[in-house]
């Protein structure tokens, strides 16, 4: 339609305007009116130089360069042809002194129509609803004034408009608190980590003393014998006899093994021997007659090889297995047993001293060893790899503390972090984050979760496709129309969520989204477009940018909703 990028102003008529209104030439609005005041004469507006007759006002030819001599008439077209006008309120053009052609539409809004559509036999009523522009008839054409009932419409509309305006205000507001609420979480959060942190702090640094301290201790023990008294020598027979009992288990359980395999490889040499005796050589199956040949290859094998004599192997593997010492070729008893030593006598002489004394030559006794090892002089049984468990559960409290300690400090630093972090004014999508909203666009759904990401999902199954990550906040001017029913991104400047390093495109750049915001009472994506290759642009309506729309609606005479 020619009229849909025509721009309807809105003019803030005065009382004095009002009483001027029937000594204005047809077409002249009242912001303009001064400039026909004079029953004289007439200065061109952008000419004052040039002087006309009143008579020559509206005499439908163009006497005026600014065409300002033919403000109700189509006259004066070609200057608006050359250089179209710009019809803004208070804003006057250069080349074409008016901005068009006014109609006052009573009962409605009062507003410009460009001098083209002047008689031209078409009734322009979404500009001109009291039909004025036609008034000469041209082709018969009578245009009705309509503006009582379209005003009523407007009103009911713009009524519906102010309502949900005053919703997502609302909205906004409950928004913010949420957000601050979220933040005071945070904020509590991190004072309460803070407090956990240093009190186990104070916990594995306890921890970590003890645990060196029994350290430190324990490798001033002598290494006790896991079968009770005894030298480091019948310790180790036992530990040696240990270790051969459990080897004679495992090879027992090996043999045991070998003995099942042999008895199904007869089993199975049986089955093939049968199937060669019994297949029929006339009948002419490929597949039968290759495995009776794999057959007979492997029994010529196995005859050119010979059986081996097994009977040795078993009996060698038998005396083995027996639990009889002679046939080890150790004697267990002998090294298990030992005369009691020297410094088994003295360590038994300590056990007749009173209690208090004994407590002291012991601890002396564990501190000169401790002395002695640490000075190299005697060997570190901490590295014998016979660890006690006193020395293996504080080190486990230690490092359990220890881990608590990395744990919230690494919590802590993500939420200090996130205080940080750029949320939009007042905060305001701190609490939105994470909350997805969705479009069915037949094929797809496209999917946007505010501060996280965007997606573009197939209804016809199989994976999602990335569209971006969101990494921060910009700004972008608009010129867009906004639809009946309130939807649409309009004019100025709008907050832009920008959404990076998608999916990466086939044969292209990864995928990009920009996220253009726009006052509305719920979250809701209007529209998505695909401006370049995997560069797609996303219209989105959300009441958390609704500061400020109401002054700025008033001031350019639109309404946004």
């Amino acid at each position: 339609m020619r009229r849909i990028n025509a721009l309807i102003v809105l003019s803030t008529l005065s009382t004095a305007a009002f009483a001027a209104e029937s000594s204005r030439p047809r077409g002249v609005s009242p912001e303009f009116a001064k400039f026909y005041k004079s029953t004289d004469s007439f200065s061109c507006i952008s000419n004052p130089e040039i002087k006309l007759s009143p008579s020559q006002v509206n005499d439908e030819y163009c006497d005026c360069p600014d065409g300002s001599d033919e403000p109700g008439t189509a006259a004066c077209t070609y200057i608006s042809d050359l250089s179209p006008p710009q019809p803004v309120a208070g804003k006057v053009n250069t080349s074409f002194a008016l901005p068009g052609y006014y109609c006052k539409n009573k009962g409605h809004i009062p507003g410009y129509i460009p001098h083209m559509y002047v008689n031209d036999g078409v009734c322009d009523y979404e500009l001109c609803c009291d039909g004025s522009d036609e008034y000469a008839g041209v082709g018969g054409v009578k245009c009705e004034d309509k503006c009582k009932e379209i005003g009523k419409e407007w009103k009911k509309a713009d009524e519906i408009r102010r309502k949900s305006e005053r919703a997502a205000l609302k909205r906004r507001v409950e928004l913010v608190n949420e957000a601050q609420a979220l933040r005071a979480g945070v904020e509590i959060s991190i004072g309460r980590l803070e407090s956990e942190i240093a009190a186990q702090e104070k916990k594995a640094a306890a921890l970590k003393t003890t645990y060196e301290e029994i350290e430190r201790r324990e490798r001033g023990r002598v290494v006790g014998s896991t079968g009770g008294k005894g030298s480091k020598v019948t310790i180790l027979a036992g530990l040696a006899k240990n270790r051969v009992n459990e080897l004679r288990d495992t090879l027992l359980g090996v043999v045991a093994k070998r003995d099942k395999l042999k008895e199904r490889v007869k089993e199975l040499e049986a089955i093939l021997a049968a199937f060669k005796e019994d297949y029929n050589p006339n009948f002419n199956d490929e597949g039968v007659k290759r495995a009776v040949k794999a057959w007979d290859d492997y029994a010529a094998q196995k005859l050119a090889a010979g059986e081996a004599d097994e009977s040795a192997e078993d009996r060698d593997l038998a005396e083995v297995v027996k639990e009889d010492s002679e046939t080890e070729g150790i004697n267990w008893a002998e090294w298990e047993t030992e005369e009691e030593s020297d410094v088994e006598a003295l360590y038994k002489f300590e056990e007749y001293l009173p209690g208090a004394v004994r407590d002291w030559v012991h601890q002396k006794l564990i501190d000169l060893r401790i002395m002695l090892v640490e000075n190299g002089i005697l060997a570190d049984n901490a590295n014998s790899g016979s660890e006690s468990k006193a020395v293996t559960d504080a080190r486990a409290a230690y490092q359990s503390a220890n881990d608590e300690v990395s744990t919230k400090s690494s919590s802590l630093g993500d939420l200090r972090n996130d205080l940080t972090k750029d949320y939009g004014t007042d905060d305001i999508f701190r609490a939105l984050k994470d909350k997805c909203i969705s479009k069915d666009s037949g094929e797809y759904e496209y999917e946007l979760c505010w501060m996280g990401s965007t997606k573009q999902k197939s209804k016809k199954g199989g994976a999602h496709t990335g569209m971006g990550n969101f990494v921060r906040f910009d700004k972008m001017t608009v010129d867009e129309e906004v639809s009946a029913d309130g939807k649409g991104l309009g004019k100025g400047e709008r907050l832009v969520l920008r959404y990076e390093n998608g999916q990466n495109c086939w044969n292209g750049p990864n995928r990009q989204t920009t996220v253009v915001l726009a006052c509305a009472e719920t979250d809701e994506i209007w529209k998505i477009v695909e401006e370049e290759k995997c560069l797609y642009k996303m219209d989105v309506g959300t009441p958390a940018v609704c500061e400020g729309r109401t002054e700025e609606k008033k001031a350019s005479g639109k309404d946004e909703l």
